[in-house]
């Protein structure tokens, strides 16, 4: 399962290994849109978790896509799911399966960076699911998303909240 506690040591570390690779925002943009994508084509298909990502990698610039965090993003939510799921059903207010499957892919999506990536703050996390939730998501979803992880950030990343 993600660790949701990592010593301030290490996250310390992942960000300034992270900060020094100059990653523009809009790859990372880029990379969430397309696991949202193909989290939602692989809940409707059989495909394996490699010909989903072969598919979304082979269709997009690789120039304007940070295809390490597209991987390392779609391949750690498939990997986790029943984690995520787990953790994620402590915060809705209905059963997993009434929820919308894009919303549902952009929580999980939300969640594991939340878990994993002390490189990206909590408050991007958010602002980038909600904007999914947005183009991608039913009409007033987004203030679901945003409900959710509000409520979730409480409990994965207290250190970051603290200091905000």
């Amino acid at each position: 399962m993600p660790s949701a506690k990592k010593s301030p040591a290490l996250r310390k570390k992942i960000l300034n290994n992270t900060m020094t690779a100059k990653i523009k925002p809009s790859t990372r943009r880029k990379a969430r849109r397309l696991v949202v994508q193909a989290l939602y084509q692989q809940h409707y298909t059989a495909d394996s978790v490699e010909t989903v990502a072969a598919q979304h990698l082979a269709e997009c610039n690789p120039a304007s896509v940070d295809t390490g965090y597209f991987k390392d993003l779609f391949c750690g939510v498939v990997r986790h799911q029943p984690q995520l799921d787990e953790l994620m059903q402590a915060y809705l207010d209905r059963s997993l399966d009434e929820v919308d499957p894009i919303e549902r892919a952009i929580l999980r999506m939300s969640l594991y960076e939340l878990q994993e990536r002390f490189d990206v703050p909590y408050k991007v996390v958010i602002n980038e699911a909600i904007e999914l939730a947005k183009i991608f998501g039913a009409e007033d979803g987004y203030k679901y998303i945003n409900g959710v992880l509000d409520k979730a950030v409480v409990k994965l990343r207290p250190l970051e909240l603290g200091s905000s």
